[in-house]
């Protein structure tokens, strides 16, 4: 077993012992989540600490949007709802890189992979996917890739 669903699994007992309602619940969600993830496919396996933590950057995500939807349409409770459970989510996430990090993880991989204009945008995904995933956000990994690759075209 994956050591991130033990410490997932352990602090949700913790907050089920403590009655923090917000907590147990969106670790009950992730949990089942990541079971979902585990008996998916043709045959059941065991997930890895980087597939759990592929989970939970997809519920991470849904839970951001589902804070704009209901921001959107009005409804600010259900918004800081959503807020509070992706709050609970980002505890079990790396450490997100900042835009100039991930700019020099881009420039560093087009360096090294040779890499030049925007036919090589899917190369460079490729090459710098394992260093960003979970840790960035995937348009902004996208757009700074594609501004570096028009820059070298040029």
């Amino acid at each position: 077993m994956s050591e991130l669903k033990t410490q997932l699994e352990t602090d949700m007992r913790a907050a089920l012992k403590s009655k923090d309602k917000v907590t147990l619940g969106t670790l009950r969600m992730i949990i089942t989540a990541i079971r979902n993830e585990e008996v998916a496919g043709k045959s059941k396996r065991e997930l890895d600490d980087a597939d759990v933590v592929k989970v939970l950057v997809k519920q991470a995500k849904q839970r951001r949007e589902a804070a704009d939807a209901f921001r959107a349409g009005g409804r600010e409770e259900s918004a800081d709802n959503e807020l509070a459970e992706e709050a609970v989510i980002k505890r079990y996430l790396p450490t997100e890189l900042t835009e100039a990090e991930v700019t020099e993880l881009v420039r560093s991989a087009i360096a090294e992979g040779g890499f030049s204009g925007p036919q090589d945008m899917g190369k460079v995904m490729k090459a710098i996917g394992p260093k960003t995933a979970g840790r960035a956000d995937g348009k902004l990994v996208a757009g700074i890739v594609k501004a570096e690759l028009a820059g070298q075209g040029r």
